[in-house]
């Protein structure tokens, strides 16, 4: 088994708040013998599910293999955010890829947010999309930067947000670290766990075929190996991302697996309106980023603090109390009913990655944290690749996603460095 897996039990879920409140599909049956399809897909979080049910809603005979159980990975332990736009402003796309494809790469998120809101409706009601997710600064000058920025996509993009200055920030988000912040009524928030289970049951409706506790092992063209049997197909899509084993390692040179960690108190019941004055969503601007929002029963969902390496910390939840109690110290000493982490996979640029790897074989990765709505719309844009549209995929490729410095064996020393770095200037507000 893929050592990435070691900190949970083979066909088991993490004890998270997701995993609790969400019903779980029985266990899918593992794969075995040869089988042969039109699509191999490799990985059934949302990447891999959305690649399926738009592939088999296009036709296609789709078959797609998960090492774990679905939704195992960072699709069922996410922090929930549907965000707009991609890890770069528009005004460093428009630098670095022109005008034009910064606006088609901008529409292309918009529609990723409305795609993910209406997979949510045909099979996922549960997961309750509710809108608004609130960019907050900690300095003067970044609220500055936000102001200037909201103005500019309004200008250029006909794109409305809402300006809080330092006053207004503080009805909204009961804490004296912010300094302003941008307010996206276009983005939103979600129940992970629930959505990936919709996504999967949605696929099947449209024909694809899900294995479970199926590792694939090794790929060549038409060709998926897995533990105990064999896929043969016209396509393959790589799609496991930070939990993808090694098996490209042109993939795995772009690809960093890195871990996050999230609690969930105890409910708050009227002490909620002490934390957030509204159901909205919140991340801010820290370079390890502070990300948080109230569940449905009014527990806060924080998440924080990082680490590079295969395995998680041995104390979780540690670190993630001082971070949240430093933000919101009317919480302290309050109840964690749940902590966990999860494996993503972050790029050099912080980019998704989408990449031919072979005539029949394509992959995509390295969310970085801003995957919730773009792996929908990239799944979606994989399969039309798959059916011989691929302009759309073409154009995402083009994002810059350079190979990390070093190889594979020194990029988790040093992005360790650059983390405990930038980490200090978080602690200095430098």
């Amino acid at each position: 088994m893929n050592p990435l897996y070691r900190n949970d039990a083979p066909g088991s879920f993490p004890p998270s708040y997701y995993a609790a409140t969400a019903t779980l599909s029985p266990e899918r049956p593992r794969l075995e013998g040869e089988v042969t399809a039109d699509l191999a897909v490799i990985g059934a979080g949302y990447t891999g599910l959305s690649t399926a049910l738009h592939a088999a809603e296009l036709g296609l005979d789709v078959v797609v293999v998960d090492a774990h159980r679905i939704g195992f990975g960072a699709s069922g332990r996410n922090g929930g955010q549907v965000g707009t736009g991609w890890n770069k402003d528009q005004q460093w796309l428009e630098r670095r890829l022109g005008r034009d494809d910064a606006r088609m790469l901008w529409d292309l998120s918009t529609e990723a947010k409305a795609l993910t809101r209406d997979l949510v409706a045909r099979f996922a009601p549960e997961a309750r999309y509710i809108p608004g997710v609130l960019h907050a600064e900690t300095t003067a000058r970044g609220a500055d930067e936000a102001r200037g920025y909201g103005a500019w996509l309004r200008d250029n993009y006909e794109f409305e947000t809402e300006f809080f200055d330092r006053d207004a920030v503080r009805v909204l988000c009961r804490t004296d670290k912010y300094q302003g912040g941008l307010l996206d009524w276009d983005a939103g928030h979600l129940h992970p766990m629930r959505y990936v289970q919709g996504l999967a049951r949605g696929a099947e409706a449209a024909g694809a075929r899900l294995f479970e506790m199926t590792e694939a092992t090794g790929i060549s063209e038409g060709v998926v190996r897995t533990e105990q049997g064999t896929i043969r197909a016209g396509h393959v899509v790589l799609a496991g991302n930070g939990y993808l084993s090694n098996i490209s390692p042109e993939v795995s040179a772009r690809v960093m697996p890195i871990n996050s960690f999230i609690a969930a108190t105890e409910p708050l019941g009227d002490r909620a309106s002490e934390v957030l004055s509204k159901d909205i969503a919140v991340a801010d601007d820290k370079f390890v980023v502070n990300y948080f929002r109230l569940s449905e029963d009014k527990r806060l969902l924080f998440g924080g603090r990082e680490n590079y390496g295969i395995g998680f910390p041995s104390d979780i939840l540690t670190a993630l109390r001082v971070r949240m109690e430093r933000l919101f110290p009317q919480l302290q000493g309050v109840g964690i009913d749940y902590h966990w982490g999860g494996t993503l996979g972050i790029t050099m640029t912080r980019l998704p990655m989408l990449r031919r790897l072979g005539p029949t074989t394509v992959a995509a990765g390295g969310f970085s944290g801003h995957g919730v709505a773009l792996t929908g719309l990239v799944g979606k844009v994989m399969a039309e690749a798959v059916a011989g549209q691929a302009g759309r995929f073409d154009l995402i490729s083009r994002l810059p996603v350079p190979q990390f410095p070093g190889g594979r064996a020194s990029r988790a020393p040093l992005l360790t460095l650059a983390m405990t770095w930038y980490s200090l200037r978080d602690r200095l507000g430098i």
